[in-house]
């Protein structure tokens, strides 16, 4: 089986890649589905996380509030960090355990969708990383529109991140996300070909 990284900047269409590649026939493990699974209620992050940061971030029916944590965490870098040291190695657990699954079920390709792929090490689990990528105004554009941020907020979460640039440079195949969801589909089917046949030993 191989372990493809796909990665990039927040509100880079990493997600559209995604589904992409899941229509061709990709297992896909979710670093956003993973981290809500170990905040969800009655996870063991809970508990550590209230510890950490007081009831502030939690909705009256005791769930977490994320815009209330991320208000904290993409405010202050040490915060973030806190937040890091207890929810990073409760996803890379079930990173692991997703990795063994999708083995076990045969499948071809294992594609770990995460934004912090390098900043947490999960490249070294990878064969190939791709990484999408887009000119910075029209990522914080992106971002303002999808989750109603202000300039400020959109910033702060975008430093919280290595500099796209480093991403792209760093990565094996760099897909540029600039155009509209039908031009950036229409190049991932030659691409997932591609790494089917460098599993298959047919470059």
């Amino acid at each position: 089986m191989r372990i493809i990284g796909l990665t990039g900047g927040i509100a880079c269409g990493k997600s559209n890649v995604s589904d992409a590649l899941r229509e061709l026939g990709a297992l896909i493990v979710d670093g956003d589905v993973l981290s809500r699974q170990v905040t969800a209620p009655g996870s063991d992050a809970l508990p550590l996380l209230r510890e950490a940061f007081g009831e502030g971030i939690f909705n009256a029916d005791g769930t977490l509030n994320r815009r209330a944590l991320g208000a904290i965490v993409f405010a202050d870098e040490g915060e973030r960090q806190r937040l890091n040291a207890i929810v990073q190695p409760l996803i890379r657990r079930r990173i692991l355990e997703e990795i063994e699954r999708a083995r076990a079920e045969g499948a071809a390709l294992c594609v770990l969708d995460m934004p912090l792929l390098y900043e947490e090490g999960l490249d070294s689990l990878c064969a190939r990383v791709w990484c999408v990528s887009l000119p910075r105004e029209e990522q914080l554009r992106r971002l303002m529109a999808r989750d109603s941020f202000t300039r400020e907020e959109a910033e702060r979460r975008l430093q919280s991140q290595l500099p796209a640039e480093e991403k792209a440079a760093r990565a094996d195949v760099v897909i540029d996300t600039s155009g509209t969801i039908a031009e950036t589909r229409a190049k991932i089917p030659a691409l997932y070909r591609m790494e089917l046949r460098e599993e298959e030993g047919n470059p």
